[in-house]
């Protein structure tokens, strides 16, 4: 396997469940700055021009929400998802993966790079302190939640913790009230400390030291 990836970005999710798996696997860094993302060889591998890419025997799997479920399936007893076959259940799980992707991540990309969205004067401190108020809606029962028990779905760890650990991460280093959140940062700190999680963060820092290396900004999606 090989994953195409930038630090910081999402793909830091995938990159966790990689090492949490414990199989084998190379990495590739896709230099944003220098435009690897609109070379014809990434295209080739995902039209989007955005990572995460999972390479798996020659096929490329795009998406988290696509390849956190792959990698659960193919290697259960890592459990990085609280799968059951019960198809209800699963479809639950499912559905918070899609929360992240279609609630949590649009929004983070909105307190990060308003400008993206609307360029008029003044239009994007607005798109961002809308965004900072729909996130402190979205995370509100998930501080509650993490007052009882210590991981997203109950008291065993999962995947959807390291999703939720970077989201967090992205936000807080963006002005969000973390203070209004101790259950969330306390959760943060546990889930970034995981043996997995660690060796995940020497990786991106490794990238993120040869892109200062090349004079290259590290993407803040």
């Amino acid at each position: 396997m090989v994953l195409h990836f930038a630090p910081q970005t999402c793909a830091r999710v995938t990159l966790v469940a990689l090492e949490e798996t414990g199989a084998p696997f190379a990495t590739r860094l896709v230099r944003f700055m220098a435009g690897d993302h609109r070379s014809p060889a990434f295209l080739a591998c995902n039209p989007a021009g955005k990572v995460p890419v999972l390479e798996i025997g020659g096929q490329s799997l795009t998406q988290n929400s696509a390849i956190l479920p792959y990698l659960a399936r193919t290697f259960p007893a890592a459990r990085l998802l609280p799968f059951t076959g019960d198809a209800l259940a699963d479809a639950q799980v499912q559905a918070r993966l899609a929360w992240f992707a279609a609630d949590l991540h649009p929004l983070v990309t909105r307190i990060r790079m308003p400008q993206f969205f609307c360029d008029l004067d003044g239009a994007p401190a607005r798109v961002r302190e809308l965004a900072m108020q729909a996130m402190a809606f979205q995370l509100r029962s998930v501080e509650q939640d993490l007052g009882q028990q210590p991981w997203l779905a109950g008291e065993e760890w999962s995947i959807l913790d390291a999703y939720l650990s970077w989201v967090w991460f992205r936000i807080a280093g963006a002005g969000f009230d973390t203070a209004a959140y101790p259950n969330l940062g306390a959760h943060h700190e546990r889930a970034d400390a995981r043996p997995a999680a660690l060796r995940a963060l020497a990786r991106e820092a490794e990238a993120q030291a040869e892109l200062e290396r090349a004079g290259q900004t590290v993407p803040l999606n």
